[in-house]
């Protein structure tokens, strides 16, 4: 494979495997990727002003709204790195949500590319 890429003059390489709590938060944001899960304008600001303050996940969710309209909104803004928390740890109501300094380690989120 290196070899014929190589030829087509492109770099090969091969990455090990993502660990597992990693690889479950992405496949889980992953679904809220999706321009439709950031939801009316007022909630996607309102999401991130209840973060502005690192809080749990559900805390903050909830003080939004109803977590089932909210959450999606939520995981959508964690895709695109307007939220940020530890990905190396498994994603649930208790981990610490914010709206960071431009997203985790300062790169964006996950999804912070053309969302592909």
């Amino acid at each position: 494979m290196e070899a014929a890429c190589a030829q087509a003059g492109w770099s090969y390489r091969r990455l090990e495997p993502l660990e597992k709590a990693l690889s479950a938060n992405l496949k889980w944001l992953v679904g809220y990727r999706h321009p439709r899960n950031a939801g009316r304008p007022r909630l996607a600001a309102a999401v991130r002003e209840a973060f502005a303050q690192p809080q749990p996940l559900i805390k903050g969710a909830e003080a939004v709204g109803d977590p089932i309209e909210v959450l999606p909104a939520v995981f959508h803004a964690l895709w695109h790195g307007h939220l940020t928390t530890p990905l190396d740890v498994p994603l649930n109501e208790r981990g610490l949500v914010s709206t960071g300094a431009g997203g985790a380690n300062g790169r964006g989120g996950p999804g912070s590319g053309d969302g592909r």
